[in-house]
């Protein structure tokens, strides 16, 4: 079952997320993974916040992404950026993508992956098959995966 399978990464996330201040900087996935972490023992000791920003107006205000596209490479690290910075968080993960079934910039299931690990930023796309609530599951799991890993480094 998926949700018992992201209740575990959570808590093995928490498991290793001491001396951390991890944070997560959302738009497709509307604060799902926020609440996820949030949920995790010890949450408080470790997970500084999220900033859900779905509008691409919020993108551009509060995270300064630049302006034009929100579905790229330059948008996801921006937000992981700015995120790190207003939530004082070493370990930032964003996400910013199309769960269709419309789209307005991109193809559904197109969603970027930015991360922050102690001012390192990163971004990757992938592309997710299905409706849009499994494109949402995906980018759950995805983002919460890289958030592990990058503990384990």
């Amino acid at each position: 079952m998926v949700s018992d399978d992201l209740d575990k990464l959570c808590e093995d996330i928490a498991g290793k997320a001491s001396q951390r201040r991890i944070g997560v900087a959302e738009s497709l996935s509307g604060g799902n993974i926020a609440a996820r972490l949030s949920r995790a023992p010890s949450s408080g000791d470790w997970f500084s916040g999220g900033i859900i920003a779905y509008r691409p107006e919020v993108k551009h205000h509060l995270l300064q992404v630049p302006d034009g596209p929100v579905v790229c490479a330059a948008a996801a690290e921006a937000m992981v950026t700015s995120s790190a910075r207003l939530l004082e968080a070493d370990l930032v993960v964003a996400v910013t993508g199309e769960a269709g079934p419309q789209s307005q910039e991109d193809d559904p299931g197109t969603v970027w992956f930015g991360t922050f690990d102690g001012g390192e930023v990163t971004s990757s796309c992938r592309l997710f098959d299905g409706e849009p609530a499994e494109i949402v599951t995906a980018t759950i799991t995805f983002a919460l995966t890289l958030l592990h890993e990058r503990l384990q480094s």
